[in-house]
């Protein structure tokens, strides 16, 4: 900046000293070289007062000003580094819960599948066993009927024959042969009927 302002000096005095040469015939007082002397006694004292007064007081508040935010842009360059990585550590921690929430997850659902197919199962085993308990109280029931049924077959056949000889023949005839007769017969269409 220094630089700069002494370059501009220097090529403003070699232009005045042009308009000088030329302006010495107008008759103007201050292009009278018996004045130079003084006009650059003059012009170095008033420059180097603004010489000192930049170099000493303007510039270095500048400089202290640019100091102070290159700090403050460093100081937040830093803190926005250390929120990169507070950010990227709570990501971190973010997928590291839900990959455990995951697999805690697909533990519970893993437990509670087998939880019913147990439960299933036994509930299963218990109907079978109640059903095959059913099943058998059923053929001993239908074994009671077959064998009850074939006594009640036998006494209505009785009855009946008895009664029918009654109407044919007009006289009663002894149960007990009719009996044997019916029996025999049962026995031989048994098979046909009940499997035995």
């Amino acid at each position: 900046m220094v630089k700069k302002i002494f370059f501009q000096l220097i090529f403003f005095n070699l232009f005045f000293l042009k308009e000088v040469f030329a302006a010495e015939s107008g008759g103007m007082p201050q292009l009278n070289p018996e004045f130079w002397i003084s006009q650059i006694f003059w012009l170095t004292l008033t420059f180097g007062i603004l010489y000192i007064v930049l170099s000493k007081l303007i510039l270095p508040k500048i400089s202290a000003n640019l100091e102070l935010r290159k700090s403050q842009i460093q100081e937040n360059i830093e803190a926005a580094e250390k929120q990169r990585e507070s950010s990227e550590a709570k990501l971190k921690e973010y997928d590291d819960i839900i990959s455990k929430s995951k697999l805690e997850a697909n533990n519970i659902f893993k437990e509670a599948r087998e939880n019913v197919l147990k439960e299933i199962n036994t509930k299963k085993e218990t109907l079978d066993k109640q059903i095959d308990e059913e099943i058998k109280k059923v053929e001993q029931e239908i074994n009671l009927l077959r064998k009850g049924a074939s006594e009640k077959i036998n006494k209505i056949a009785i009855e009946t024959t008895s009664e029918l000889l009654v109407k044919l023949i007009g006289t009663e005839v002894n149960n007990s042969s009719i009996s044997a007769i019916v029996d025999d017969l049962s026995k031989r269409n048994g098979d046909k009927y009940y499997g035995n």
